[in-house]
């Protein structure tokens, strides 16, 4: 066994995992996982830079990771990140201050990386299910962009584009520095017709039809299903591979873009930091299950953070 450190930074959440893996014998065990709001990707679709601020909570969460990792021992420590620092001018800014405090250099990925990882670390444990028909439909639905994989035990095509949940909520969903309460059916349009060009992109080279099982990963989708699930609380175990129903789907994602702010805050499971976008990310979701014909999609918490954690192992 390998003990290693996984770190996926994105636009929205920077998050840990610090686990024991064997690639011989797919052997896994879960040490520690974390997650931190940052919002690195503040303001970058407009700007085109990291914003101070950004930087500071990023560093900030940086520090309490490298911490967790010293004091559990890992041997190997990996940090990805994605949109969010791929697109920024002053991203050597990021790449210094991560590499003082955690002694690696962050590995700022392609699309196409990105979209490898999330696929074997939320199949990994599909593998033989009889109930579940191949080929999958990976969905990973970030900060600044989302991923489509179709593959069975390896990837056979793969797509990053960039519609996610920051992204559109600070291009059509923000007036005058305010994010809209709540949006108004133009700003809605706007996002969809967004969305709907990027699956466009996506379909070229991906074969979105033939996708048998829909995989949905990462924070609105788990949202959407800890909704849908009623929780009183955010409980990955019982998140972790609930299939929820497209009319499931499809009530709550007009529930987040017809409700206020002080309407989502309210709601048991959702996280601070995802109040104000979650609407763009649930259409997102909403968005691809129409298009593909998914009566449901099966939700996994095991993502791109499980995939870097075996590629270090």
């Amino acid at each position: 066994m390998t003990r290693v450190a996984a770190v996926d930074c994105g636009t929205n959440s920077i998050r840990l995992l610090v686990a024991d893996c064997d690639p011989r014998t797919g052997a896994f065990t879960e040490l520690d996982r974390r997650m931190t709001v940052v919002r690195l990707g503040q303001g970058v679709d407009r700007t085109g830079r990291l914003a101070p601020e950004a930087l500071e909570r990023t560093f900030a969460a940086c520090r309490e990771y490298a911490r967790v990792v010293r004091e559990l021992g890992a041997e190997r420590v990996r940090f990805v990140a994605t949109s969010a620092s791929r697109d920024a001018e002053n991203r050597e800014d990021f790449v210094r201050g991560v590499r003082d405090i955690l002694g690696v250099d962050p590995e700022v990925i392609s699309g196409d990386e990105e979209a490898e990882f999330s696929f074997t670390g939320a199949t990994r444990e599909l593998t033989g299910r009889a109930d579940l028909a191949r080929p999958y439909l990976v969905v990973d639905i970030g900060g600044g962009s989302t991923e489509l994989v179709v593959g069975e035990d390896r990837v056979l095509a793969a797509r990053s584009v960039d519609v996610g949940c920051v992204r559109m909520t600070e291009r059509h969903l923000v007036v005058d520095g305010e994010v809209t309460d709540p949006p108004t059916a133009a700003q809605v349009a706007a996002v969809r017709a967004d969305i709907e060009a990027a699956l466009d992109l996506a379909a070229e080279t991906v074969p979105l039809e033939r996708a048998r099982t829909l995989v949905g990963l990462a924070g609105s989708v788990t949202t959407v299903a800890a909704i849908a699930l009623g929780l009183p609380a955010y409980d990955s175990a019982a998140i972790h591979h609930s299939r929820i129903s497209y009319e499931q789907v499809r009530a709550i994602t007009e529930r987040m873009l017809t409700a206020t702010h002080a309407e989502r805050a309210a709601i048991p499971v959702m996280h601070p930091g995802r109040v104000d976008v979650i609407g763009a990310g649930a259409l997102v979701l909403l968005a691809i299950m129409e298009r593909t014909g998914a009566r449901e999609v099966v939700v996994s918490e095991h993502d791109i953070l499980d995939g870097i954690a075996w590629s270090v192992a």
